[in-house]
């Protein structure tokens, strides 16, 4: 999942980044209206979810919300603001946000926010299965044949973006964008580490991987055995 988080107080930007990084977001910020604004309309059907302050230096939350629902009726996005008057609440709903979340917040407050906004946005499927692996998004769990799966962060937003492209390969490009945030083609084999620590958590002996490599382009889910 991809978050786009525009704040221009470094002190809650970077409580945020890191608290939603360890959840398994991947999580891009802008300090100022500006890039938030170029940001999200270069990469308008990229971010899962947009985390927007409403008085920021450059361009305001407001007019950033406005030119995103142009382009895009359905993204998330979930105003941090001080304002707090009913009148405010109103007018930022009316610009296109789904939710407003004054601050001071608890993290746990957004978190959950944010979980009900993805899971409604488009009837987000929240259980996977494939063969004897089931994940849960709510639960944040992975079972093999009913038994837990301990996974890291990492390896669950991996796992979790493959399932969600079931029967689409994902390209290693958009991997590294999507899990890493990483925008550029650089060194992917960083990628190759997890998909094999991924394999022995969940594949069966002498049967073929539950992630297939489509050499030179990325990976897929296999379902067959």
């Amino acid at each position: 999942m991809r978050v786009l988080l525009v704040e221009d107080e470094s002190a809650i930007s970077g409580f945020l980044k890191e608290g939603l990084e360890e959840e398994g977001f991947a999580v891009d910020v802008a300090n100022n209206g500006r890039k938030g604004l170029e940001l999200a309309m270069d990469y308008i059907n990229e971010y899962d979810i947009i985390l927007l302050d409403w008085m920021l230096p450059g361009v305001s939350g407001i007019e950033i919300c406005r030119n995103v629902r142009k382009e895009n009726k359905t993204v998330p996005i979930i105003f941090l603001t001080a304002k707090d008057t009913v009148d405010d609440t109103v007018f930022g709903l009316e610009t296109g946000a789904n939710d407003y979340l004054k601050k001071p917040f608890a993290f746990e407050e957004l978190l959950a926010r944010m979980r009900v906004l993805l899971r409604n946005s488009a009837g987000e499927q929240t259980v996977f299965k494939t063969r004897n692996i089931s994940m849960n998004i709510d639960s944040h769990q992975v079972t093999k044949n009913g038994e837990i799966v301990e996974l890291t962060q990492k390896e669950f937003a991996l796992l979790e973006y493959l399932l969600r492209n079931n029967g689409k390969v994902c390209r290693r490009t958009r991997i590294m964008e999507k899990i890493w945030d990483i925008h550029f083609d650089k060194d992917t084999s960083v990628i190759d580490v997890f998909i094999n620590g991924l394999r022995k958590k969940l594949d069966d002996k002498n049967e073929e991987s539950i992630i297939q490599t489509i050499r030179g382009i990325g990976y897929k889910i296999n379902e067959s055995q």
